[in-house]
């Protein structure tokens, strides 16, 4: 293997690498194949969240578990390992923002809030106390040399890229981040784990969100805020009462399961959620037709780039032909399942040009 064909860089003896490592096979690898490069690599573990312990489960994050491997797989290498708290810091951006979300109707990605925060903010500056000459990660994303700098670009492997959740890494963070696997299937990752002896190489993927580990997001927010747990009408797009619900945390635009309503000629979605009156609105699948939404929190990795453009709503939604212009993504044709609290994520190409939280959203449907 030659290592500069893993994004790291070429002459790196003598420099240092920080890894950011979770315990998983992905950020292992990473860390095996920068050792290789001669330079003196670092390890380093932030301890976020530790339901791995509680419930007994393989494949959580950053837990205690977790921990345990990453440790390992150091020892393995001959390389040091660094474990910092952060549980607070993580409840605080983290989980508790999750549970606001979703009592406030919306649809949050905290996935992304944590790259947003713990993961990149707090390992890059551990990374630069550290003396780093640059911090490496598992996802899979591919970091691509271009004629105004480093530009985010999607992995290699469909199945597993994760540019969609890395949309808000700025530019000065993008100029000291390596991503060694974007241009890997995981399969071969796997391989290169057991070629190099690490016993983290048929470790399972982590699954899920890593503060949820049954899935069931209803019963963490209710515990978090009790208030969240308050019933309330369902409604038409007329205001007319079709039903009532056990609280807005179990329901998402889009949805159609769970609503409990018979009799109507047709199925019907949710809509929208209103927060303060309790409602959940419903509606025709049609009435999900969106011709545009309002972003905020924008980040732009795209320069001066105004050609065509693609945008994607959701994680593993396929990627649609849509404008933007100052905070307002238009799609080329009405567009489904857009939830305020989600991303919107823009690409030219394989190229992530930004991206931005989706506030508002406008109906594709003409007025009567």
């Amino acid at each position: 293997m030659n290592e500069a064909d893993f994004q790291l860089g070429p002459d790196l003896a003598g420099k240092r690498i920080v890894v950011a490592m979770s315990g998983g096979v992905d950020s292992s690898v990473v860390a095996a194949l920068a050792a290789r490069t001669g330079a003196e690599t670092i390890g380093i573990t932030l301890q976020l969240y530790d339901h791995g312990e509680a419930v007994g489960r393989a494949g959580s994050c950053c837990a205690g578990r977790d921990i345990r491997d990453a440790r390992s797989v150091c020892d393995r290498l001959g390389i040091a390992h660094y474990v910092f708290d952060h549980e607070s810091r993580f409840r605080d951006q983290v989980i508790d923002r999750f549970a606001d979300d979703y009592l406030a109707g919306r649809t949050p990605i905290p996935c992304i809030q944590c790259n947003m925060g713990p993961k990149f903010t707090d390992l890059l500056a551990a990374a630069r106390d550290l003396g780093a000459d640059c911090l490496a990660t598992g996802h899979y994303v591919r970091r691509v040399e271009g004629q105004s700098g480093a530009e985010l670009h999607r992995a290699v492997d469909p199945a597993r890229d994760q540019s969609y959740f890395l949309f808000a890494t700025t530019q000065q963070q993008l100029d000291y981040l390596r991503f060694p696997l974007g241009g890997l299937p995981k399969p071969r990752v796997r391989e290169i784990a057991a070629e190099l002896g690490l016993g983290v190489a048929g470790k399972p993927d982590s699954q899920d969100i890593c503060f949820v580990p049954d899935g069931d997001y209803a019963s963490l927010v209710k515990k978090l805020r009790p208030e969240a747990d308050t019933s309330g009408e369902i409604v038409d797009e007329t205001g007319r009462v079709l039903g009532r619900h056990r609280g807005l945390i179990h329901f998402t635009v889009g949805q159609r399961r769970g609503l409990e309503i018979g009799g109507t000629p047709e199925p019907l979605y949710v809509i929208r959620l209103e927060a303060a009156t309790k409602r959940v609105i419903v509606g025709p699948k049609a009435a999900l037709a969106v011709g545009a939404a309002r972003l905020s929190g924008v980040n732009w990795l795209g320069g001066d780039y105004a050609g065509p453009m693609t945008a994607k709503v959701r994680s593993l939604a396929k990627p649609v032909a849509a404008r933007f212009d100052g905070g307002r993504v238009t799609f080329d044709a009405p567009e489904y399942g857009v939830a305020p609290g989600q991303a919107t994520v823009l690409y030219a190409g394989d190229r992530v040009l930004g991206g931005g939280w989706i506030e508002e959203t406008e109906s594709a449907l003409l007025p009567a």
